[in-house]
Parts: C-alpha cells; sequence; structure tokens
C-alpha cells in the first residue's frame, strides 16, 4: 500500500516503452510505401532516423523500468519477509510443535522468491504484453478489419482451449511442486538437526537413501511441469505460424488485387509476429504466474493462521508481581478431546518453590507450560497474584517469568551473546556477576576470549552443565519473580550437578519456583511437592508430610531409595 506512487511510475515506464516498441512496423511500412518505392531518398532518410530514435528511447526507458521494477520487487520481498518473521513470532508453540521447521524455511525462501519472481517478472511483463496485445489489435483493425478478424478467429479458440487444459493440469502440478521442496528441506533440516543420533545409529546410509527418495519426488513433480509447459508451449507457437500463413495468402492476393499497399501488407505481417509474440510471453508467464501463485497459496496458510495463544483487545500491562500462583478447575489436553489435565486446583506461595513429581506424560511440563502462558486451559482460571493471565498482556506477563529447559538452547555468537540474550542493554559487571553467581568464571577465564569466546551453534563446544549454567546464568539476568525450570541433572556429572544446585540455590532465593522434577532428590528440597498423576494433584506437601503419608510419593521415594 505504502509502493503505489512507485507503481505508477512503473506503470508510467510501461507505457512509453510499449508505444515506442510498437513504432517499427509502423515505421517499415511508412518507409516502404513513402521511400523505397517511389524513390524518395530523404522520406526513407527521415524514417531511418526516426526509427533509431524510437529505438533508443525504447532501450533508455527499458533501462530505467527494469531498475525501478527490480527495486520495487526486492522492496516486497523484503516486506514479505519482514512480515512472515514478525508472524512467526506471534504464533504459539503449539503451531510449531505440528510443524517441520524445514517446511517453515520453505516458506520463508523459496516460496517468497517464487512470489518475488511473480511480481517483477510476472506482473511487470503480463501489463507489458497485455497493453502490447491491446494496442497491436487496434492497430490490426486499423490497417485491414477484414484481415484482423481472420487473425483473431484463427487464433483466439485454439489458445484458449489450450490455455484452459494448461491451467487445470498446471495447477495441481505446481502446488505438487511445493509441497515436495517442502519435504525435501524438512527432511534436510531434520538430518543436519539430528546428525550425532544418524551417525550413532549408523543411519547415514539409510538416511541418505531416504532423501533419495524425497528430492527424487521433487524431480518428478518438475519434470510433470516441464512436460505439460512443452506441450502447451509449442503448440501456440505453431497456431502462430498457421495465422501468419493465412495472412500471407489472404494479404498478398489483396496487394496483387491493388486493395493493400506492399509496405502495409509487410507492417501487418510484422504487427502479427508482435500480436504473437505477447502471447508466447503471456503463455511462458503462465508458469511463472502458477508457481507464483502457488507459493502465496502455501504462504497465506501460515499467514492466515492466528496464535491459539492470543491476547485480549483490553488486554492490561501486568504490574510488578510477588509471585503467588494459582490454578483454579484447569482442563487442558494437547487435543482437546483427550485431556491432560482435568480440573486441577493447585495453589503455589509467592518465594515458595514447589517440584512437580510424575510419571512420564502425568502432566508435569504441561503445567508449567499454561504458568507461562504458552497455552490456554481449555477451562479454569490460571492467576498470578490475583491477575488472571488470559487478561494480560504477553510482554508484560513473559517479562517477570524466567524459563529453563531441559536442553538449554545456545545460540551461535560470544558468551555475551548468550548470556545478554535476557538483557541485550546489560553491562560487563551485570554479565560477569551472572558469570560469578553461576560458577561459570573458572570456564571463562580458561577460554581465553573471556566474554567474547565464541559459543558454536546449539552450544555443541562446551559441555552439558557448562550448557546448563549459561542457561541458568540467562535466567538470572532476565530477573524474573517466578522461575520455570525443566530439571536435566539427571544426565550430568556428579561436579557439573554439584556446580547447578550450587547455582539454583542462589538464583532460586526469593524467587517462587516451579520445577518439573526428574530426580526425588530434586524434589526433596523444595517447599512443597506436588505429585501429578490421573490427570491431577493427587498429593500436595513437603517430603517429610508426604514420605509420612505413605501415598505415591513415599512408593516412588521408596523405589528410588533402593535404586540408589
Amino acid at each position: 500500500r505504502d509502493r503505489w506512487g512507485a507503481v505508477a511510475i512503473a506503470l508510467l515506464l510501461l507505457v512509453v516503452e510499449t508505444v515506442t516498441m510498437q513504432l517499427g512496423p509502423m515505421l517499415t511500412q511508412i518507409g516502404i510505401d513513402k521511400g523505397v518505392t517511389p524513390g524518395d531518398k530523404r522520406a526513407l532518410v527521415i524514417v531511418v532516423i526516426v526509427y533509431i530514435a524510437a529505438v533508443a528511447v525504447n532501450a533508455v526507458v527499458n533501462r530505467a523500468r527494469i531498475m525501478f521494477t527490480s527495486r520495487l520487487g526486492e522492496g516486497v520481498m523484503y516486506s514479505l519477509r519482514i512480515r512472515v518473521f514478525s508472524h512467526f513470532q506471534r504464533l504459539s508453540l503449539d503451531w510449531y510443535t505440528e510443524s517441520k521447521a524445514g517446511v517453515l524455511m520453505s516458506r520463508m525462501t523459496s516460496d517468497i522468491d517464487a512470489i518475488t519472481q511473480l511480481v517483477i517478472d510476472g506482473f511487470t511483463n503480463l501489463f507489458v504484453q497485455a497493453l502490447t496485445l491491446i494496442v497491436v489489435t487496434g492497430i490490426l483493425f486499423a490497417y485491414d478489419p477484414v484481415l484482423a478478424a481472420v487473425v483473431i478467429f484463427v487464433v483466439v479458440p485454439p489458445l484458449l482451449a489450450l490455455t484452459l487444459w494448461f491451467r487445470r493440469v498446471s495447477e495441481r502440478g505446481y502446488d505438487t511442486v511445493r509441497d515436495r521442496i517442502a519435504e525435501v528441506l524438512a527432511d534436510l533440516s531434520e538430518n543436519l538437526a539430528g546428525i550425532r543420533v544418524v551417525t550413532a545409529l549408523n543411519r547415514r546410509q539409510r538416511n541418505a537413501e531416504i532423501h533419495r527418495e524425497i528430492v527424487g519426488k521433487y524431480r518428478d513433480a518438475n519434470f510433470y511441469t516441464t512436460k505439460v509447459g512443452a506441450i502447451y508451449g509449442p503448440s501456440s507457437e505453431a497456431v502462430g505460424v498457421v495465422a501468419q500463413a493465412v495472412v500471407l495468402a489472404i494479404g498478398g492476393k489483396a496487394v496483387l488485387d491493388g486493395r493493400l499497399e506492399l509496405g502495409e501488407l509487410a507492417a501487418f505481417v510484422l504487427y502479427v509476429t508482435v500480436f504473437f509474440a505477447p502471447i508466447q510471453q503471456l503463455v511462458q508467464l503462465y508458469n511463472t504466474y502458477q508457481q507464483g501463485t502457488a507459493a502465496m497459496r502455501k504462504l497465506a496458510e501460515v499467514l492466515d493462521t492466528e496464535p491459539s495463544v492470543a491476547e485480549v483487545p483490553d488486554a492490561y500491562e501486568l504490574p510488578p508481581i510477588e509471585g503467588r500462583i494459582e490454578l483454579h478447575g484447569v482442563t487442558f489436553g494437547y487435543d482437546p478431546a483427550k485431556p491432560v489435565l482435568r480440573d486441577v486446583d493447585l495453589v503455589i506461595e509467592a518465594g515458595q518453590t514447589v517440584a512437580l513429581v510424575g510419571e512420564t506424560g502425568a502432566g508435569k511440563s504441561t503445567i508449567a507450560k499454561l504458568v507461562v502462558r504458552f497455552h490456554d486451559p481449555q477451562s479454569g482460571a490460571i492467576t498470578i497474584d490475583g491477575h488472571d493471565l488470559s487478561q494480560v498482556t504477553l510482554r508484560s506477563l513473559r517479562s517477570q517469568l524466567g524459563v529453563v529447559p531441559q536442553e538449554p538452547f545456545l545460540f551461535n555468537g560470544t558468551i555475551r551473546d548468550n548470556l545478554a540474550f535476557a538483557d541485550p542493554d546489560a553491562s560487563d559487571e551485570r554479565l560477569l556477576q551472572a558469570v560469578e553467581l553461576v560458577g561459570l568464571s573458572e570456564l571463562i577465564d580458561q577460554l581465553g576470549d573471556g566474554l567474547d569466546s565464541l559459543v558454536h551453534e546449539r552450544g555443541l563446544s562446551l559441555s552439558a552443565g557448562e550448557r546448563q549454567l549459561l542457561a541458568l546464568g540467562r535466567a538470572f539476568l532476565a530477573g524474573p519473580r517466578v522461575l520455570v525450570l525443566d530439571e536435566a541433572t539427571s544426565s550430568l556429572d556428579l561436579r557439573s550437578e554439584a556446580r547447578i544446585e550450587a547455582a539454583l540455590d542462589k538464583l532460586l532465593e526469593g524467587r517462587t519456583a516451579v520445577i518439573i522434577a526428574h530426580r526425588l532428590a530434586t524434589a526433596r528440597k523444595a517447599d512443597r511437592i506436588a505429585v501429578i498423576a490421573d490427570g491431577g494433584v493427587v498429593e500436595l506437601g513437603s517430603h517429610d508430610e508426604l514420605v509420612t503419608q505413605g501415598g505415591r510419593y513415599a512408593e516412588m521415594f521408596a523405589m528410588w531409595q533402593s535404586h540408589s
């Protein structure tokens, strides 16, 4: 919408380019009839000069138009990439769970490239060729209405039939091409991300065969569209050749009968050639159009997706919180027909550490995700300090919450970049304070470049314990009032585990904490323990209280002790 002025200039340049381009046959006719036939050299020279001038003007305007439309197209691509990425940032986590990373990459890359190609080449050439077709049709009727009618009659019916057939068979083909390239990128992305598992399980050869099959399907889909285009293009050209032959036969007789000048016939034949040029261009553009519109449909599916977790119109800023969390009759299921949690009630006092324990799939992580509003419950309400999470802005809520996942994600960059991800304005003093708090000072000194030491993608140059400590340091810099931690100490050596526990003790001081405990050694340190089973909280109390009750937690603890 903000580019209508640029579009108007581009259209003006296109009109000038099209008009100057159509002067050639007319000047040829004048040169023959007014210069060559009567032997008037002066008239011939004037026609040649005008012809050269028209070609020069056309070349200048053509260059200006290409530069202008290319810049316009790149601007559209830039805006589209920003819009799609911004939309990605709005979408809820459940959408990402259901989507493959490679498919999303396809939407951001090949689909947007196809749309840009449609904007730069498609719409521009569509306007040029359509305008050329209209102008030339008018000129043909001005020269000889009968011949022009013959050309239209010979050309339009077969071309219309061909185009309708091509549209029907190619639209399905280009949709398949977009799906197949998305599958190729998804498989590639998955294999690169899991290369260590692939190698460890000796799957390289098998995965290469699977990828070959997927790429083969993409090749076949592309070949299908090429095959269809190979039928459409030559067939339309054949129609043009037949039309030119008919014009030469009828027009030649008209010249012999004295009803038509030789120059007029020459101009008419040239204009018939020009008449077919835009038709053939439009045929080729149809491929670009089909690819672009197929990409548009795929991208529209993404842009039309609304986040499942969204702010209400009158959402308000969450004031500074103490951290009292309450779940009132909360029911939730990733599939609404199969609830994971049913009518859950739970109160976590401000400053309290509560450990969630239970079997895999019981709903521990689900409760944590609901607290940070990664999902909304199907029924019931979750409040912090009495504020319903569904009524406050997401930014004001999450700015006061901290999340440390079981497998912390580190970005390709430096230690500084990863720590400051939570607070881009953090000073070196504050960064070093975080490093000291989580016990990473020794590592920073060993790396040589201090805070500017490089961390490879996903932090794979660091140990699991070091990645966890960096994630805790990042959480400290965020300064949350409520911390949600998915425990990962079960995969660490004793020294790393001790360092992380010490860092956690410091980090949790004065904060409300919800810990998804995978080990009872962690749970027993919490102020309270919530045992999650059968879709709800079946036991709640301190470690000693629950052991004394002799319920599920006592059984779990006894089993853990027997295996320790």
